[in-house]
C-alpha cells in the first residue's frame, strides 16, 4: 500500500475512534479575514458554500496527503498553556425595536414574562420531587452515569490540550422576541444555518424548530431542515443518550417501540403549557466568535430537533440550555473547555451597539479582578432540581444592617419547596414572603424621598423629580459561607423616566418559599460558574468594555 494511501486509512480509522465518544464534542477555529465585512442578520440565513470548507484540511486546495489535518484544529493556540485562545459571542441586550418602548411599558411586560417563567419554575420542582419519590433507583443510575460521562470529558480534554481554552460568544436580549431575556446567535448544520436562541441558565435540552413542523410557533426566518444538512445525525432508541430524555409516551418507551434503530422521541415542557416534542439528535454547532470574520465550530452537540413546539418561544428558533444538567450545552463543552462558564450583562441603559459576553473556559480577565468573591452552590444531594445552580442565604442587609429574616426563610424544604437560584432568564429578583418584607419595611425606613403607591408592578417607589444626585441605602447579600455581595443602586432600583419615578426591583414570590435572583440585579457583574469547584464567582465588571 502507498504511503499515501496507508495515511488516509490512518485518518479514517481515527476519525471513527471519535464518533465513539458519547457526549464529547470537538471544536475547530475558523478565520475569515477575506470577510472583515460580513455581518449576520438576526434571522435564519444560509451562508456562503465556501463556509463548508473551513477547517477541513482540503479546505486550501492542498489534497496532499502530507498535509497534517490536526493543523487545522491547533492553528490558533495559546502558546501560554497550549490551549486555544478566547472566543468572545456577543449578548445584546437590547435592539432598536425595544428601545422606542417606554421603561414603565418593559418592566410591565418583564414582569409578566417573569410570573410564566416562575411557574415553570415551580412545576419542574414538582416534576422532580415526584420523579425521586416515585425512582429512587433510577435516581442512583442516573447519578452513576453522570460519574461515568465526566471521567470521559475528562480523559478527552486530558488526551486533547489543544481543544481546551474559552469561548465567548453574543447574547442579545430577547425582549422584543417574544420569550426570555437573552438570546445568542448560533449557526447549525452543514452548511450552517443561521439562528438566534434563547439563552437559559434554567433548564438543560438545546432544541431547535424542526422541519418538517407538525404544531410550532412563529420564528424570524426560515425553519431548520435536517434533510438539507450532510452532519445531521439521529439518536437511536439504542444509544444509550436516549435514557437522558423523557418519552413523549411514557407507557411506551423508545426501546419497547419498533425496534433499537428507530429515532430517540423527546418531550420536554416548562411548567406554563410551552413544551417540544421531537427527535433527539446529533449536530454541528458553530458559533459566530467577536473576533472579525472568525468562527468556532462544535461537532456532534445533542439537541432535540422539535416538530412539536408551543409556548412562549415567538420569534426564537428554540433554546440553549446552560443548566447543570447532562444535556445542557454547558455541560457538553465540559471536556473542550472544562467546568467553568460565565457571563457579563451590561446594564439596561448602555448604548444599543453595546453587547454582553458569554464566556465558555476559564477568564483572566475575571480571574485578575482583584473584588472576585465566591458564594458555594448548595450540595448536588441537598438540591431538589440537577438543572437550577442554588445558592444558601445567611441574610440580607439594608444600609449596612442585617435584617431580622428567620434563618429557615433559606432553607430547601424536605418537600424540596424553597432555596435560592440563580437565573439569567427572570429579569426581576423574587424574595420569599418572610424576605420581602423585612427588605420593603427596611428600605421603607431609610428612604426619605416622597411615597408613590400607584405603579401596579413594583413596591416601594418613590418620587425622586427635583433631586440632583438620587441616594439611597446600600443593599447586599450575605451568604451561609461568609461571602458577601454588594450591589450598586442601579441594579436594586430602577429609574422610570420621564415620570422621575423610582422604584425597588425586588417583588414578593408569589405563594412560594422560593427566592430568585433575577438577570437586573446581575448586570454589570462577571458571573461565573464553576462546576469543578461548585461556586458562584462574582466581580464588579464595566460588561461593556470587555
Amino acid at each position: 500500500m502507498a504511503p499515501c494511501d496507508s495515511r488516509i486509512l490512518v485518518w479514517f480509522l481515527f476519525c471513527c475512534c471519535c464518533l465513539l465518544q458519547p457526549l464529547n464534542s470537538s471544536a475547530i477555529v475558523y478565520n475569515r479575514s477575506s470577510s472583515a465585512s460580513y455581518r449576520t442578520p438576526l434571522h435564519g440565513i444560509e451562508l456562503p458554500a465556501n463556509f463548508m470548507s473551513f477547517g477541513s484540511a482540503a479546505s486550501s486546495g492542498d489534497s496532499s496527503c502530507d498535509r497534517d489535518r490536526g493543523e487545522s484544529r491547533a492553528s490558533h493556540v495559546d502558546e501560554r498553556d497550549g490551549a486555544a485562545p478566547a472566543l468572545k459571542l456577543h449578548l445584546k441586550h437590547r435592539d432598536a425595536e425595544a428601545a422606542e418602548r417606554s421603561k414603565k411599558e418593559a418592566l410591565e411586560d418583564s414582569s409578566l414574562r417573569d410570573g410564566l417563567r416562575i411557574q415553570t419554575l415551580f412545576r419542574r420542582i414538582t416534576e422532580k420531587k415526584n420523579r425521586i419519590a416515585a425512582s429512587g433507583i433510577a435516581a442512583a443510575a442516573a447519578t452513576a452515569d453522570q460519574s461515568r460521562i465526566e471521567v470521559g470529558q475528562k480523559e478527552t480534554l486530558a488526551k486533547s490540550p489543544e481543544l481546551a481554552g474559552r469561548l465567548m460568544a453574543q447574547v442579545e436580549s430577547g425582549v422584543t422576541l417574544g420569550s426570555g431575556e437573552y438570546f445568542i446567535d448560533v449557526f447549525v448544520g452543514t452548511p450552517p444555518r443561521h439562528f438566534s436562541l434563547i439563552l437559559d441558565t434554567g433548564s438543560d435540552l438545546n432544541w431547535i424548530q424542526c422541519l418538517p413542523c407538525y404544531d410550532c410557533f412563529e420564528q424570524h426566518g426560515p425553519v431548520y431542515d435536517p434533510a438539507a444538512s450532510s452532519s445531521y445525525r439521529n439518536v437511536s432508541c439504542g444509544d444509550s443518550r436516549c435514557g437522558l430524555v423523557s418519552s413523549p409516551d411514557p407507557l411506551r418507551p423508545c426501546l419497547a417501540a419498533t425496534g433499537q434503530d428507530r429515532p430517540c422521541p423527546y418531550f420536554y415542557w416548562y411548567g406554563d403549557r410551552s413544551n417540544t416534542t421531537g427527535d433527539l439528535a446529533l449536530e454541528t454547532f458553530t458559533m459566530n466568535l467577536t473576533g472579525v470574520g472568525e468562527f468556532r465550530r462544535v461537532d456532534d452537540v445533542i439537541f432535540g430537533c422539535g416538530h412539536w413546539n408551543r409556548g412562549l418561544f415567538h420569534g426564537a428558533a428554540g433554546l440553549l440550555g446552560l443548566g447543570r444538567g447532562q444535556l445542557s450545552f454547558a455541560s457538553q463543552l465540559r471536556s473542550l473547555y472544562g467546568d467553568i462558564f460565565s457571563y457579563c450583562l451590561v446594564d439596561r441603559n448602555s448604548d444599543l451597539s453595546v453587547s454582553s459576553k458569554l464566556i465558555f473556559g476559564e477568564d483572566d480577565t475575571v480571574a485578575r479582578n482583584p473584588l472576585l468573591n465566591y458564594t458555594t452552590f448548595v450540595a448536588g444531594k441537598d438540591s431538589p432540581v440537577e438543572t437550577f445552580y442554588y445558592v444558601q442565604i445567611k441574610s440580607i442587609l439594608v444600609g449596612g444592617e442585617e435584617l431580622a429574616i428567620p434563618p429557615t426563610t433559606w432553607d430547601i424544604a424536605k418537600d424540596s419547596s424553597g432555596g435560592t437560584i440563580v437565573d439569567s432568564g427572570t429579569t426581576l429578583s423574587y424574595f420569599a414572603a418572610p424576605a420581602y418584607e423585612r427588605i420593603k419595611e427596611a428600605f421603607t425606613k431609610k428612604v426619605k424621598y416622597p411615597a408613590v403607591t400607584d405603579f401596579p408592578v413594583l413596591d416601594p417607589c418613590y418620587n425622586v423629580s427635583g433631586a440632583g444626585k438620587v441616594e439611597v441605602p446600600e443593599f447586599a447579600i450575605l451568604f451561609a459561607d461568609g461571602a458577601v455581595w454588594n450591589f450598586p443602586p442601579e441594579n436594586y432600583f430602577i429609574r422610570l423616566e420621564p415620570e422621575e419615578i423610582m422604584c425597588l426591583a425586588v417583588l414578593p414570590m408569589p405563594q412560594s418559599p422560593l427566592s430568585i435572583l433575577g438577570n437586573y440585579l446581575q448586570q454589570n457583574f462577571h458571573i461565573l460558574y464553576d462546576m469543578k469547584n461548585s461556586r458562584l464567582g462574582f466581580a464588579p465588571t464595566r460588561c461593556a468594555e470587555m
